[in-house]
């Protein structure tokens, strides 16, 4: 029986109420069988940003997920040397459970940039992509773009129009910054972790 496996990249900076909302719905409405999350350990579009320790955004993934056994997380990117790039991500998966059907989960922000992706027919041959609406962008908009990319590339991509939590990492860390509430945010574990090791004061 074929397997059916999401990955969900990110940086989680941290991990919030809204990425655990996302990955049920893609997990319940495409029937998949387990959601990989992907942290992120050099994305090439955030070069010039400061992202906090690999190693903490995992321990905060990890905490955030314990409970459900249909998630799990992946250290790959972060291992690996050099600039992170999905193509090279799906392409590893692939190659390492060719028998698997692999979805890549993103936001409607990435489909609205995608043509500044590296290889991006490599990723469209590696995966079914999967998009799910956010906030500040028109449905209209980004099923015209989804539709283009589809006949440029010949491929199929998935929208989920999810209901929108709007939550964003920015906004959690500004709200730690200013000794604001987070707790309706963040997972209680996750929400211990950055208290305990005073992360984004």
């Amino acid at each position: 029986m074929i397997k059916r496996k999401g990955i969900f990249g990110g940086t989680f900076d941290p991990i919030h109420n809204g990425h655990l909302h996302i990955a049920y719905e893609a997990l319940y409405r495409l029937k998949l069988d387990m959601i990989i999350f992907m942290p992120s350990g050099k994305p090439p579009h955030k070069t010039n940003k400061i992202i906090t320790d690999p190693k903490i955004r995992i321990e905060l993934v990890k905490a955030a997920i314990d409970k459900e056994n249909k998630f799990t997380i992946s250290s790959y990117e972060i291992e690996k040397l050099g600039l992170s790039y999905t193509y090279e991500t799906l392409e590893y998966y692939k190659a390492l459970e060719p028998d698997t059907e692999w979805y890549f989960i993103t936001g409607t922000d990435c489909l609205m940039d995608i043509r500044t992706w590296k290889n991006i027919d490599r990723i469209f041959k590696s995966c079914k992509f999967v998009v799910f609406n956010r906030s500040g962008y028109f449905k209209k908009k980004v099923i015209e773009q989804k539709n283009n990319i589809e006949k440029e590339y010949g491929t199929s991509i998935i929208y989920l129009d999810i209901p929108v939590i709007d939550i964003s990492s920015t906004e959690i860390r500004n709200k730690i910054k200013e000794s604001k509430e987070i707790s309706y945010l963040v997972p209680k574990k996750v929400e211990y972790i950055l208290n305990e090791m005073k992360l984004y004061k």
